[in-house]
């Protein structure tokens, strides 16, 4: 009798744990389940796209070896208006190129550093289950290449970023992107996908000082940005780079917040979001006005245009957006729909 106690005991305590736990159980799950996934024996090479467009939709496709090709660069461009400065990227844009597998994949990344850089570089890719993401596996010198392979076990939207020392500097000069990682049978169909990923940038010299800015140490210790841009460049998503949908599309954006400070309250004027993957995870929430990115983190928003006419992409913590650049446009044409949206007078 008294075994059985003891064996119905320990019966529950096992239980209990379960319920206690049950996203450490599912977790367990998925990473198994990702493990035993078989590799076709198809190879893709990807052809890197720039931001704030991304690669074609995984799709239904089997898991395969995807091959990824980086490139280390440090080389001047535009800041704002008129303002340079000294980049550190991955593809020669910030933020890098956008990887797109799905969970299953092993990929095969190629890290090169530009001859010409005066850096060593490596990578830290948040979606590797591994020593520093990879960067223990990607310290190149310049004019050199490293090589590390890794399976994709979680599904989900991940930065990658350099994390050769001193770290936070090469952050803060732009080398960051993102990896998203997707379900077995592929993300919902949408009309329209964009990327953009916030990042700040600290100066010697103030917001639309003219000519080539250098970084400020003291300024970035002290969390004071000069900029707060999307996509490595004060309007960078204005005018003739205005994003576009029409009216009955249906948006997915893919954000990132690269810090390396500061957390952002990601919002578009006039929209709600549908359904937000807060964190860059496979749960949603529905009908959000605006989400918050960590630094370091990520988060898919999908919407629906419902009427014509320019819609304001924002940091919310406002004075970034109007003053430092966290600002956008999502240019949305089509036919007007009164009962949707009115101006009576």
């Amino acid at each position: 009798m008294k075994n059985i106690l003891t064996t119905f005991a320990l019966a529950l305590l096992a239980l209990q744990a379960c319920k206690q736990n049950p996203n450490e159980t599912s977790a367990a799950k998925s990473e198994t389940a990702a493990m035993e996934i078989k590799v076709s024996g198809e190879t893709e090479d990807q052809k890197p796209v720039n931001p704030p467009t991304v690669p074609a939709p995984v799709g239904d496709r089997a898991a395969k070896k995807v091959i990824v090709h980086l490139e280390a660069t440090e080389e001047v461009g535009e800041l704002a208006d008129g303002a340079t400065y000294k980049f550190w990227t991955f593809n020669g844009t910030v933020p890098g190129s956008f990887i797109r597998i799905r969970v299953g994949d092993e990929v095969e990344l190629h890290l090169k550093n530009a001859s010409n850089s005066v850096m060593p570089h490596n990578i830290d890719l948040h979606a590797v289950n591994g020593p520093g993401g990879g960067a223990e596996a990607t310290n190149v010198a310049p004019g050199k290449e490293a090589i590390f392979n890794f399976k994709a076990l979680n599904p989900g939207l991940f930065v990658y970023h350099c994390a050769a020392a001193p770290v936070p500097l090469h952050i803060a000069n732009g080398m960051y992107g993102l990896i998203l990682v997707e379900p077995e049978g592929g993300l919902a169909k949408v009309d329209k996908e964009y990327y953009i990923m916030q990042g700040e940038f600290y100066t010697k010299g103030k917001t639309d000082d003219k000519g080539l800015q250098e970084f400020d140490q003291d300024k970035a210790l002290d969390e004071r940005p000069t900029y707060v841009v999307f996509n490595g460049k004060k309007n960078a998503l204005m005018g003739e780079k205005m994003l576009q949908a029409k009216v009955g599309e249906t948006v997915r954006i893919f954000i990132g917040n690269a810090g390396p400070n500061l957390v952002s309250s990601f919002h578009v004027i006039g929209e709600i979001f549908d359904k937000v993957y807060a964190e860059g995870g496979t749960k949603y929430n529905e009908n959000v006005q605006t989400t918050v990115i960590p630094a370091g983190g990520a988060a898919m928003v999908e919407f629906k245009v419902e009427e014509p006419g320019e819609y304001v992409i924002v940091d919310h913590s406002i004075f970034r957006a109007f003053n430092k650049g966290a600002i956008g446009k999502l240019k949305v044409t089509g036919e007007k729909n009164p009962k949707v949206y009115n101006k009576v007078q």
